[in-house]
């Protein structure tokens, strides 16, 4: 399933019955280069300098990789290669974000496991080309980007509504609507603590989000089916892609150099 961000940087719905769904309250189906991690003699960017390193599957060429992917298909250019990261399976999410503000650009993840870079390719175009709340992408925007990619992981039932906690746990909920029909919405684990929210207001909220239309009761948030999961994020801007870039073109100038001697 595919889940977009609402515009303010918080997570919505999505229809149970797709394979794609969307945080916005939309369920319809949207799809959404390979650079390494050189160092360079030269201080790394500060965005960089706060990678986690107790994460084990995200790193930084990832948000990267997403950079490449997205300017060869804003310059249609051949895509490019594999990166060298690693290839499993994931659950995953792209979110675009531009300006000094960080304004929400497009964010479109998928809760199936795919491989990672099938899935990196698709949904960095996805995203910033078919968010459906935002006109697709422009070539202007392009060095004004930040990007942010999310590895899905450690999935739980909760016993209830309240089974999770707050700033650590994304949450996926399942629900019926007045009328009958089954929905899905989700928030990844960043947005109740963005927002200043507990559980309850996290819960309300994200049924209003889902489609939920009438008055949100006891009852309802009982009905509610819970699945919490927690995620590892890297947020790069085009400041750290620009400087990659570099360094991946120094290393790639020492090679050849190295090779001609």
């Amino acid at each position: 399933r595919d889940s977009s961000e609402d515009r303010n940087g918080v997570g919505g719905s999505s229809s149970s019955n797709n394979h794609h769904s969307s945080t916005n309250g939309k369920a319809d189906k949207r799809s959404g280069g390979g650079s390494g991690w050189f160092s360079s003699p030269r201080k790394q960017p500060a965005q960089m300098q706060h990678f986690n390193p107790s994460y084990k599957i995200i790193r930084p060429e990832m948000c990267f990789f997403c950079f490449d992917v997205l300017y060869c298909h804003l310059h249609e250019l051949n895509p490019p290669d594999n990166p060298s990261f690693t290839n499993d399976h994931f659950p995953l999410f792209v979110t675009w974000k531009i300006g000094k503000e960080d304004r929400l650009r497009g964010c479109i993840g998928t809760f199936s496991e795919m491989q990672l870079h099938s899935g990196l390719r698709e949904y960095s175009i996805t995203s910033a080309m078919k968010d459906t709340r935002f006109s697709p992408m422009t070539r202007e925007e392009f060095p004004h980007l930040k990007v942010a990619v999310s590895i899905l992981c450690e999935f739980e039932d909760g016993e209830d509504y309240l089974d999770w906690e707050v700033g650590t746990h994304g949450i996926r909920i399942e629900f019926n609507t007045e009328r009958g029909s089954k929905k899905t919405a989700t928030y990844l684990p960043e947005v109740p603590t963005q927002q200043g929210w507990d559980k309850v207001q996290t819960i309300d909220s994200l049924l209003r989000k889902g489609g939920y239309k009438g008055h949100v009761t006891p009852d309802v948030r009982k009905n509610v089916r819970l699945v919490r999961y927690q995620s590892e994020k890297i947020t790069a801007s085009y400041q750290d892609y620009v400087h990659h870039c570099r360094a991946r073109s120094a290393a790639t100038n020492g090679q050849m150099s190295n090779g001609h001697h």
